[in-house]
């Protein structure tokens, strides 16, 4: 059976963190099963085994990182062992063997070395040296002898630098190890996979791209807070938003709508008891749908930017920010523009629930065209949320807040009213486009009786 690899849980995942192991060495595991609990960059989610078997090793403990494709797992019949394991171990028998000849044969060439290239001469030889002929040359007689002794010694280095498998080679190059530096475990020295495994911490940092030298961070002072080490999630958050935020030209509108319509319809669902589901739709519930019926009337917004050109989508999928302790992640309910308000509710609810207890499916975070973050629930007014690339807009939604508002006739009254926000990617939609669309937004959440068609 083949190893298992970390594999890749989300488009931009490119190295993966084991959370914790769900079954133990020597446990049988069966496909479906849920085999371990990964952090991916935009969520902790629980993987399922792809194989039938019995778990026989774990490559990577409880919080090691790994990139993917590395594998972490073993699964296989009893005693079976993995090909690559086999292999290597095929491998280095053979290089043994290889290495008693050549070991045999330099013997043998040392033996049969002159007595004038091995030893030194007598006192008498010399003397008789000294005063022979200058036609003897002497002096090419100590040539081949300083010759003979270097090259014993230039095979002996490459003999030993050389000791690996090839398996132990194979790491060693691909995670920039220097196998001279490194002491071998295995038979007669030898270099094995393990040796390398042990010194990947160590490897030269000339074998990682080069990185901005770390500022040192200040001493923390007397009732200062701890500093905290980013977790993947966080680290790949930062570092989408900066691509966002930095090369897509942002621009942001604002209206302020009555929201007094959308409260009375909550109310009159809600009266329907909570046996029936309509109670269950909540005001994001209605805010989701119109942002998806007002993209159906200004279909530009649900679109991209692609270096030459506009990318424009045919479906409507819809991203909803849902906060996590980790941080933020956004499941997608595809084709929104084919669900009913009610079926956006049930969709949005089992995708939140999920996402919070670690049961979301890779796909389900991706492929979003528009996205919705919803910070009224936290008392928020107004804010201007960051694009998530390569989406060309994202809705901020704040809190629908009392206050004093006036009339068509003059007079006023108490009334609610909504903040919502537009960031637009200027590369794909200019403000005409944008101020459209939040009116077609303006007139659905007005009316909310259009949001049940």
């Amino acid at each position: 059976m083949p190893e298992i690899q970390m594999p890749k849980l989300s488009d931009t995942m490119t190295e993966g963190t084991l959370v914790s192991w769900k079954k133990k060495v020597g446990e049988k595991v069966s496909a479906g099963e849920v085999l371990a609990e990964i952090e991916t960059d935009k969520a902790t989610m629980e993987w399922e085994s792809t194989e039938d078997g019995t778990l026989q090793k774990i490559y990577v403990e409880e919080g090691g990182k790994v990139n993917v494709g590395d594998r972490i797992a073993f699964i296989g019949e009893e005693g079976e062992e993995p090909e690559q394991e086999q292999e290597g171990e095929q491998e280095q028998e053979q290089e043994q063997e290889q290495e008693q000849e050549q070991e045999q044969e330099q013997e043998g060439a040392e033996e049969a070395k002159p007595k004038a290239e091995t030893e030194k001469p007598a006192p008498a030889e010399v003397k008789e040296k000294e005063t022979a002929p200058a036609q003897q040359k002497a002096p090419e007689k100590k040539t081949p002898a300083k010759k003979t002794e270097a090259e014993p010694k230039s095979e002996k280095a490459e003999a030993g630098r050389f000791k690996a498998s090839p398996l132990a080679r194979k790491i060693a190059a691909e995670k920039g190890i220097d196998l001279t530096n490194l002491k071998g475990t295995g038979p007669g020295g030898r270099i094995i996979e393990k040796d390398v495994e042990a010194a990947v911490p160590a490897a030269p940092a000339a074998a990682k791209p080069a990185k901005p030298a770390k500022v040192p961070m200040p001493a923390i002072a007397a009732g200062e807070s701890a500093r905290i080490n980013l977790t993947g999630m966080r680290k790949i958050i930062a570092e989408r938003l900066s691509q966002s935020l930095g090369p897509i030209p942002h621009f942001y509108l604002n209206i302020e709508i009555n929201a007094e319509p959308l409260m009375r319809a909550r109310a009159e669902l809600k009266s329907a008891g909570e046996e029936d589901d309509a109670s269950k739709i909540t005001i994001n519930d209605f805010i989701l749908r119109a942002a998806v019926m007002a993209a159906q009337r200004e279909p530009k917004v649900n679109a991209s930017f692609d270096n030459d050109a506009i990318v424009q989508y045919g479906d409507i999928n819809l991203g909803v920010a849902v906060a996590l302790d980790e941080g933020l992640v956004t499941p997608v309910v595809r084709q929104a523009q084919n669900k009913a308000l009610r079926e956006i509710s049930a969709a949005v609810k089992d995708l939140a629930h999920r996402a919070r207890n670690k049961r979301m499916k890779p796909e389900e975070f991706q492929g979003g065209t528009l996205t919705v973050s919803n910070l009224g629930s936290y008392g928020i007014d107004y804010f201007s949320a960051v694009i998530n690339p390569p989406q060309s807009i994202i809705l901020s939604i704040g809190a629908i807040v009392q206050q004093p508002v006036v009339t068509g006739s003059g007079a006023i009254e108490p009334g609610y009213r909504m903040k919502i926000g537009l960031s637009c990617d200027h590369r794909v939609v200019d403000g005409a486009i944008g101020a459209n669309y939040l009116k077609a937004l303006r007139q659905l959440l007005e009316n909310p009786a259009l949001l049940l068609l």
